[in-house]
């Protein structure tokens, strides 16, 4: 019997010539990864059980995004327990404050990451390296812990769901609109510890950033990793980036696969979940009317280059309701210096919309965006629970960047076409 992509990778990183669906392997990891949340409980747990060294001080990545700049003492405590960690074990791949980004936009532009990867992290949306053609997911800091110490961890070996993409997405149409449309589609358990694996001819169509964004939500439908094909677009973006030799891994023809769909990009509008869960989705020319007090841009979603480029292609010579509160944030200082060369920042900043460093803040409630009792905001961000944003009487809309910078000018959700 053939394998999917996903479990030709850990095959090869558990030495085995195969495995198939449901086995529990043990694999060896090429990248270990930690926030300012997650790790202090990992680090506790890792002296607990008595470790003395790391793994590999070069395959352990800390970044500091969630709550950074500290927001206040608890923040400040939990990163300065990882710093201290960091400089004890010498942690190459350490990011803090002016050198740093959000951790899943951050170690894709570094190249920390790469095809062919084994990828654990402490953090549900470490998924999104699936569009370089790597195995990655979430997992709990305890195993985060262990993982630190040893470099392995273990697996179920997951079944898969084959999603074939044809066509190409029209104008104000990105990849967040195919994975919100795909998760309405099966509902926010559809894909219950199983792999989404990509095909199509509609996937060359994709950019970088779209399958980055596309990826980074599969955990939204409960998936346990999603993962597209090495093409050219996946080596021009790791050539010139990738800190290390990688090898690719394709499907076997025979693979195997519980269901399969597909999307035909070119019929896809743009997308808004409504509250409370990212299934809850209509398309842009349902929502009616719904007023808004607050637009977030940025996230491990949507803060990459083109959702800056999106955001600053709506907002340009317009500008924001003076109900409304824009809040944009680069992901990375890379794509922030990005967006000051090519003169997005004075866009945004003309408009009348707030500028941050990067940071995770809004996104879980953190800061910098923090939402009262019974206000709406649309966000491009990746989920809208009950109190994910602030108060558990407020109201979260997911949208691409399009939507969210035309919502902002006219202080209602809007079809970008119509500004």
């Amino acid at each position: 019997m053939g394998m999917t992509m996903t479990q030709k990778i850990l095959a090869y990183h558990a030495g085995l010539e195969s495995v198939s669906a449901g086995q529990l392997i043990e694999a060896n990891l090429d990248m270990v990864l930690g926030n300012d949340v997650t790790a202090p409980v990992a680090i506790n747990e890792f002296e607990k059980a008595g470790a003395s060294r790391v793994f590999d001080k070069t395959r352990i990545s800390l970044v500091m995004d969630h709550f950074t700049p500290n927001k206040d003492i608890k923040a400040a405590e939990q990163c300065k327990q990882v710093r201290g960690f960091a400089d004890k074990y010498d942690i190459l791949h350490y990011y803090d404050v002016g050198d740093m980004g959000i951790e899943h936009a951050l170690l894709p532009e570094k190249g920390i990451v790469v095809p062919g990867d084994a990828i654990i992290g402490a953090d549900s949306h470490t998924c999104t390296y699936g569009a370089l053609g790597a195995f990655s997911t979430g997992i709990g800091s305890t195993d985060l812990a262990a993982a630190m110490a040893t470099g392995k961890t273990w697996f179920k070996v997951p079944s898969a769901i084959k999603i074939n993409l044809t066509g190409k997405l029209n104008e104000f149409v990105s990849g967040k609109d195919v994975i919100l449309h795909f998760i309405g589609m099966i509902g926010v358990d559809g894909a219950l510890y199983r792999s989404l694996e990509f095909f199509g001819d509609g996937i060359k169509s994709l950019s970088m950033d779209d399958r980055l964004c596309i990826a980074n939500m599969a955990i939204e439908c409960g998936a346990k990793n999603g993962i597209f094909p090495v093409d050219e677009t996946t080596i021009e973006y790791v050539t010139g980036r990738a800190l290390r030799p990688f090898k690719t891994f394709e499907a076997d023809e025979d693979a195997v696969y519980d269901e399969e769909y597909t999307i035909d990009l070119s019929t896809l509008r743009p997308v808004v979940a409504f509250p409370h869960l990212p299934e809850n989705t209509r398309v842009i020319d349902e929502v009616g009317e719904v007023k808004i007090d607050q637009v977030v841009i940025g996230s491990c979603t949507n803060g990459r280059l083109e959702d800056m480029r999106a955001a600053a292609k709506v907002l340009e010579g317009k500008k924001v309701a003076k109900s409304v509160r824009c809040i944009i944030i680069p992901a990375t200082q890379q794509i922030y210096k990005q967006c000051i060369k090519e003169g997005l920042m004075d866009i945004f900043l003309d408009a009348g919309a707030a500028v941050s460093t990067p940071t995770c803040g809004p996104c879980l409630g953190g800061h910098m965006g923090i939402l009262a009792k019974g206000e709406r905001a649309v966000a491009t961000t990746n989920r809208n629970f009950v109190g994910r944003m602030g108060h558990p009487e407020s109201e979260v809309y997911l949208s691409n960047p399009f939507v969210a910078a035309a919502s902002a000018i006219t202080g209602y959700i809007t079809d970008p076409s119509k500004i």
